[in-house]
């Protein structure tokens, strides 16, 4: 075997130009900080992020939805005062019943 197949200066052009293309493949698919895996973890993330802020603003408008319907509707607001805070109206007498489960 001689010596010159060893030294890359010898090599011929296309395979040098083989074994530049095959690391720049490597190197942008996993080892860069922006490669290609990262890349698509990120999207995969961002999707995520995407749909949690979607079911987020929905709870966020049903709470407002709840917060408004109280403040417009003076019973409901009343009956929760008295059956979850146990409030009562001046002069009334309460009564709590405990129920055996």
């Amino acid at each position: 075997m001689k010596l010159d197949n060893l030294n890359p200066l010898r090599w011929n052009k296309s395979i040098l130009v083989t074994l530049l293309v095959a690391f720049l493949v490597v190197w942008f698919s996993f080892i860069d900080v922006y490669s290609l895996k990262t890349r698509w973890e990120l999207s995969q993330r961002k999707k995520e992020l995407i749909e949690r802020t979607d079911e987020l603003n929905l709870k966020s408008e049903e709470i407002k939805n709840k917060l408004a319907s109280l403040e417009n509707n003076q019973v409901l607001l009343e009956k929760i005062a008295r059956e979850q805070y146990g409030m009562r109206k001046p002069g009334e007498t309460v009564y709590k019943i405990n129920r055996k489960k």
